[in-house]
This record gives C-alpha cells, sequence and structure tokens, in this order.
C-alpha cells in the first residue's frame, strides 16, 4: 500500500492522548508525508464545516483526534459527502470512552494509533442513520439518551467514564412510556419501555458486551429494548449482560433488522455515539452498508 502523501487532520483541540497534538504532528511528519492539511475545533458540533473543508483538499488520508462524538460528527458528514466514502478515516481516540476505536481494536496510544491510520487495513464499515444523522456505534432513546444529556460537557470533562454511572444511577427510575416498535416494516413490541438501543458493534462502556452478534460491518443493526425499572431489575439486567449473554435477561428483548421504527407515547431525549440530541416521539433507524472507509489492525474486526 502506497504510503499517503497529502493527509488531513481534524482534532478537537480539548481533547488529549500521549504528548497531545504537537505528538501527532510530529508522528505524521515522520511519515515523510507531502502535504498536511489541519483543522482544530473547540467543539465536536464545529466538525463538520472543517471535515468538508478538509474533504475539498482531496486528502489520502483523513485523521480524527477526538471521542466517540467527535468521531460520529466525521463520519456522518464524510458519509454523506461526494466521494467522502473512498477517504479512509484514521481513528485517534482522545475522548472519554472511544467505544468505536475499542471495537476496531484501535488502541489508546497515540503512536500505534497513527501507524494503524497509516499502515493499517482499510475496512469498509457500516453506519447506522438516525433520522437522518449517521452514527457508527449506537443509539439510543430513553434511559440511555437522559443519561448522555446529564453526562455531557462539564460533568464528563471532571469525572470521565464515572459520568455515565453518577448520571445513571440518577435515571434508574425515570420514565418508561408506551413504544410501538417495527422492524423492517413488522410490528415486533409495543408495551412500556425504559431504553431502546440499536447497536452497530458489540461492546458498550465498561467492556459490556450489550449486543453479543453485532459486528460493524455484516449489514444489520441489533436492537435490544429494556424494560428494567429500579435499582433491583437494572442491577439484574446488567449483571446478566456483563457475565452472559444480554438477550438472557426477563428484562430485555431484542432482535436484528435493517429498519427500525419507533414511536413513544411522549416525547425523549435520544443520543448517538455519546452525543445527546433532542426530545422526540418517533426515530427511524436504518443501515448504511459500507458507509465509510476506516482504518484498522489486523487481523480482521469481527
Amino acid at each position: 500500500m502506497r504510503n499517503p502523501r497529502k493527509v488531513a487532520v481534524v482534532a478537537h483541540r480539548r481533547k488529549t492522548l500521549g504528548g497531545g497534538l504537537d505528538e501527532l504532528r510530529r508522528l505524521i511528519t515522520d511519515e515523510g508525508v507531502d502535504e498536511l492539511v489541519w483543522h482544530e475545533v473547540p467543539k465536536s458540533r464545529k466538525a463538520p464545516k472543517q471535515v468538508r473543508k478538509a474533504l475539498a483538499a482531496e486528502p489520502d488520508l483523513l485523521l480524527v483526534w477526538g471521542g466517540d462524538g467527535m468521531v460520529q460528527r466525521c463520519l456522518d458528514t464524510v458519509a454523506r459527502s461526494k466521494g467522502g466514502a473512498k477517504v479512509p478515516v484514521g481513528i485517534i481516540p482522545a475522548g472519554t470512552a472511544n467505544l468505536l476505536a475499542t471495537n476496531l481494536g484501535v488502541p489508546h496510544d497515540l503512536g500505534e494509533a497513527v501507524r494503524i491510520a497509516f499502515h493499517g487495513r482499510r475496512h469498509q464499515l457500516d453506519l447506522g442513520v438516525l433520522n437522518g444523522e449517521h452514527f457508527a456505534v449506537m443509539a439510543g432513546i430513553g434511559f440511555d439518551g437522559a443519561m448522555i444529556q446529564d453526562a455531557d460537557g462539564k460533568l464528563k470533562d471532571r469525572l470521565g467514564k464515572l459520568s455515565y454511572v453518577y448520571t445513571g444511577l440518577r435515571h434508574l427510575n425515570g420514565e418508561a412510556p408506551k413504544a410501538t416498535i417495527k422492524v423492517d416494516g413488522t410490528p415486533w413490541f409495543a408495551d412500556d419501555a425504559s431504553c431502546v438501543l440499536v447497536g452497530n458493534v458489540s461492546t458498550v462502556t465498561g467492556g459490556i458486551k450489550a449486543f453479543d452478534d453485532a459486528k460493524p460491518d455484516d449489514g444489520w443493526l441489533d436492537v435490544g429494548v429494556a424494560t428494567a425499572r429500579g435499582v433491583t431489575q437494572w442491577a439484574r439486567t446488567m449483571g446478566r449482560m456483563a457475565v452472559g449473554r444480554s438477550e438472557d435477561s426477563p428484562f430485555v428483548h431484542m432482535t436484528r433488522a435493517r429498519r427500525i421504527d419507533v414511536k413513544l407515547k411522549k416525547p425523549l431525549m435520544y443520543e448517538l455515539d455519546g452525543g445527546a440530541r433532542e426530545a422526540v416521539k418517533k426515530i427511524r433507524v436504518e443501515i448504511a452498508p459500507a458507509a465509510v472507509k476506516v482504518c484498522v489492525p489486523e487481523p480482521p474486526i469481527g
């Protein structure tokens, strides 16, 4: 594989890894690139504009520095851009959870992440699309969305992964409105639901496999509905996920689909790859097969 000659970087300047962005520049320079296109943003929601600028420069490789929220914004923009799916994306996991990097086998190590970006295998990755916006890891509405919203911003900066535990405990007795769910156009679930999760990968925060059979390149999305309420039921559910298969819990219903339609009796917050979004009563989630190209280590993922 020919070494990339033009490299573009879109970085969340508030995120840190290794020796920081200065070390990233040095590592890229060591690869002997001819041209480096560099963009920094203060917040992940500012990333799409810079990604479009970076793609306009027609790079051989796009590096994204940040956490799952930053990566989600960037991959969404790449997938929407004409010809964007042809540009390989290297993930530099400088965020809090880094769930996509973990599932792809990219370690929390700056030097190794850069090596994989330049010399790893280029792999076509599926993305989910929720109400028109792409995600790579998972999307959730209900308990998950409320937890993510509370953990955003200063709390996550201060507590890191513990912020999810802290906010999660606050929502164990949260609302569980009536949910009607169709999978691939077929009625599948109609009952009270505390959380609806749609996953593109298997492992979530804490190394727990929420979707045991999920693979980000198989053309399917995995769907889970939790009906657990209160500390006792959630403890049983999380315990089952930690030591067995999620679907073995009496408070979890699971299936696989290419399109999922969810209608709620009342609006709830939803999240994409750890980023909170507005409250809605309806979501549609669809698979976008081979939507982007990412850099992964050998052996193949999955």
